[in-house]
């Protein structure tokens, strides 16, 4: 151990000699000095290319989503439109549908009121009709009573020679009356 003691007794001196430029931290700091004053450079504008990049990336996406907001606003006025549209239309074609259904219920009213009119003046018709047969056939009975009441009454005042004369004289009225 004594050699050992000794020994390092030993490197203790020559280490003091090497001084500063022996210590191993020193040359991992100026290696890493150097390394950044050559790969600095380099790697600082592949981080900046890089960010670059990206933010060029993010850019184009935010564009290509603000275009996509816009198109997307667009439809959904053009759709608002369309059923702001779609609803008048079908407030015009009800109101044009109810109209129509005025104008054929005022149609169906004429129409009736015209058949109803029809059907009265046929019912008057008939009813006069009957009315006039009904009288001819009263005045039908009325002539044969009286006719056959007046053949009775002259079959029982009539004698043979009147009745020879008023044949005689209405053969000599039916040449008058016929010409």
């Amino acid at each position: 151990m004594e050699q050992e003691t000794t020994q390092s007794t030993e490197q203790a001196p020559e280490a003091e000699h090497g001084g500063i430029l022996a210590n191993p931290e020193l040359w991992v700091v100026v290696g890493f000095i150097i390394f950044l004053v050559v790969a600095g450079p380099k790697v600082w504008k592949m981080i900046v290319t890089g960010l670059d990049q990206r933010a060029i990336r993010i850019k184009g996406q935010l564009d290509e989503a603000q275009k996509l907001r816009d198109e997307a606003q667009a439809l959904l006025n053009e759709y608002q439109r369309r059923q702001k549209e779609a609803a008048q239309e079908a407030a015009g074609i009800a109101a044009a549908a109810q109209d129509l259904a005025a104008h054929h219920t005022k149609d169906a009213m004429a129409a009736l009121e015209a058949s109803m009119a029809r059907r009265e003046k046929l019912a008057l018709e008939k009813i006069a009709q009957a009315e006039a047969h009904a009288t001819a056939e009263v005045r039908r009975e009325a002539v044969e009573v009286a006719t056959a009441a007046t053949r009775k009454l002259l079959a029982q005042a009539l004698t043979d020679d009147r009745a020879t004369a008023l044949v005689d004289q209405s053969i000599k009225e039916l040449d008058r009356k016929l010409h």
